[in-house]
């Protein structure tokens, strides 16, 4: 029997963080996947970020994953999002090659060491004494383990829908993965069933493009990845275009509705509520006289288009009726259609902060199983896993980000102690304190982690301390110097053409400024000459903030003293007055270790947690006074 410390299982984005991870920290690791050529397969938008999912991804990029370094290497089209806005709410969102992609991914996997792949489909868990031994597969072959991780991605127990057709498929023309679906039930596990969807491409010849509003790329693009040099970065880019959907189309789309599998209810499985398929759209906003639709390359070649904004499980005549009716597509030929999938998942509260299930010792699960949708949700997840699965295996403490720290601790906490009952995605709404949580600064939030686990070399740990050391020299530099309203200050500050200052005023207070930018902050004072682009770019951000730091930074001491307090593990919830039967059953299913796992939970209320925080001190006296 083959030994190996750590298996994954599906290699989809999470699959790939984590394998590559668990490698990297020195564990003899085995990726099985159903097909090696379909590693890193981009199954449905071939773009890597945007809106919360870039913070997400170079997050990922910062711990030394896998994902940036694959988007600058297939990268098409750069593009900032909210680029006129703060800094803490732009996201970066990159149109890949859903061709090479694979192909990068493929081959990176396959040339790090400790890392063997496997084409071949996990069905049977090994388990021993409530904890993971070993696994079988699909090929009869058996594994010795002492941790699995599942990145099942869609494959579980999945259905895909055309129409009133249905396909048993993981992903259209692949296999399912329907015993180790059954075997998850049969362990106790609570599942649940989800269902996504994927767009229409278009043979590129039949789209007339001059019909379309073409959708152009930043003209001075940075790397995704802090990996990839930034010196002579040129990347030859690909422009996108923009068409509209009319009043044709929704009577096209409306007219099959009765043929719809979600509205006949074939489908039961809950689907995205901020990526919803086109029908669903017609049928939520009627109001809605157009949609925009997003028509992007799949490859440098440009031979198929994307439809995104067209996510559809309608039957094929229908696909092919309102396509065409949209303006510059009237002659469209459909490539691939357009389908809905429906699959299992397993409910994330069965999950540790660590991603290790409650249930089974050894067992980790990361992307789509645990309710997610977005190839960036699936990294993240990856990573963490892959480090946690390996810090398991050499009995070590796990590793766990918190909301304060970064979106990754904002999706494990919110998936862990809420858990899902759609797929959920990541917004930038959804961290409390984004102002700190920003792309721009990932790298110095978590390279020292990245460092620590082996992920990443000391060159890019030195690099991001090295920042990190020259924005806070900056930022206090600002804050004890000041200028005074001289003669000199006054032509310099007219030169720059900034308003004149009135009296003795602190650096920081000047850069605080709208106007203010780096150039400016270097011509009024030959100091931050001496700060690195980077650094000086953090200090100005430090500076235009900095009001709205202090007043986070109490926020996040005030919930760092919320999460040390412990709840004490037999404190009976049921006898706790003042506590509705919903608090208490909800306490009971989830038992929260701190108070602020405890507020995490949906549905708590202030003052039931004010009730829980008073019990806790009470009891925590009579433990005292009793030794």
């Amino acid at each position: 029997m083959q030994r190996y410390d750590i298996i994954i299982a599906g290699g989809g984005h999470a699959g790939i963080e984590a394998a590559i991870a668990a490698a990297k920290t020195g564990r003899k690791t085995l990726l099985l996947t159903p097909l090696i050529s379909q590693i890193g397969a981009i199954s449905c938008n071939p773009a890597v970020g945007g809106l919360g999912k870039g913070h997400l991804a170079k997050e990922v990029d910062a711990l030394g994953g896998a994902m940036g370094v694959l988007t600058d290497k297939a990268a098409l089209q750069y593009r900032s999002l909210n680029a006129s806005k703060g800094p803490a709410v732009r996201g970066t969102r990159v149109q890949i090659d859903m061709d090479t992609y694979p192909i990068f991914a493929r081959d990176l996997c396959l040339s790090e060491a400790n890392l063997s792949a496997s084409q071949d489909m996990l069905e049977e868990l090994i388990v021993e004494n409530g904890a993971i031994a070993g696994a079988k597969t699909r090929l009869g072959v058996t594994y010795a383990c002492a941790a699995i991780v599942l990145t099942t991605g869609t494959f579980l127990g999945a259905i895909v829908h055309i129409g009133q057709k249905q396909l048993p498929m993981g992903r259209m023309g692949e296999i399912p993965s329907l015993t180790l679906a059954a075997r998850l039930k049969s362990l106790g596990f609570e599942m649940g069933r989800l269902k996504t969807g994927t767009c229409p491409r278009i043979d590129a010849k039949s789209i007339d493009f001059s019909a379309l509003i073409r959708q152009d790329n930043d003209e001075t693009p940075k790397p995704f990845s802090l990996r990839t040099p930034i010196e002579g970065f040129a990347p030859a880019q690909i422009p996108c275009f923009i068409a509209e959907t009319n009043e044709t189309t929704h009577q096209i789309i409306r007219g099959a509705f009765d043929r719809s599998p979600l509205f006949t209810g074939q489908i039961t499985g809950v689907g995205p509520r901020y990526c919803p398929s086109v029908e669903d759209k017609i049928n939520r906003f009627s109001d809605r006289t157009s949609h925009q639709i997003f028509v992007e390359p799949q490859s440098r070649q440009c031979g198929e288009y994307y439809l995104n904004g067209l996510s559809t499980s309608l039957p094929i005549d229908a696909q092919e009726a309102f396509i065409r009716s949209i303006k510059g597509l009237n002659e469209a030929k459909i490539s691939r259609y357009g389908y809905a999938i429906e699959y299992d998942y397993m409910q994330p509260t069965e999950l540790k902060h660590s991603l290790e299930t409650k249930k089974i010792a050894g067992l980790f699960c990361a992307g789509q199983i645990n309710g997610t949708t977005g190839y960036e949700e699936a990294a993240a997840q990856g990573i963490m896993a892959g480090i946690n699965a390996s810090l398991f295996v050499g009995g070590e403490a796990p590793f766990v980000l918190g909301r304060e720290e970064a979106y990754i601790g904002v999706l494990i906490d919110d998936l862990v102690t809420k858990g899902v009952q759609e797929p959920y995605r990541m917004f930038s709404s959804r961290a409390e304190y984004r102002l700190h949580l920003r792309e721009d600064n990932a790298d110095i939030r978590l390279a020292a982690y990245a460092y620590r686990y082996g992920l990443i070399d000391r060159i890019q740990a030195e690099r991001a301390k090295r920042k990190a050391d020259e924005t806070n020299a900056g930022v206090n530099y600002l804050k004890t110097n000041f200028l005074t309203n001289n003669a000199q200050t006054l032509r310099r500050l007219e030169a720059l053409g900034e308003e004149p200052i009135g009296e003795k005023v602190s650096l920081m207070t000047l850069a605080s400024r709208p106007s203010f930018s780096p150039a400016k902050l270097r011509a009024v004072d030959p100091y931050f000459e001496t700060l690195g682009a980077e650094a000086l770019e953090q200090t100005l951000i430090a500076a235009k903030y900095d009001h709205y730091f202090a007043k986070q930074q109490e926020q996040i001491e005030r919930m760092r003293e919320m999460k040390a307090l412990a709840i004490p593990s037999d404190l009976d919830f049921g006898a706790i007055e003042g506590l509705g039967s919903e608090i208490i059953q909800k306490l009971g299913k989830f038992r929260p270790q701190t108070l602020f796992e405890a507020e995490q939970i949906s549905g708590m209320t202030p003052a039931a947690l004010d009730i829980l925080a008073i019990k806790i001190a009470v009891s925590n006296k009579r433990r005292n006074r009793g030794r």
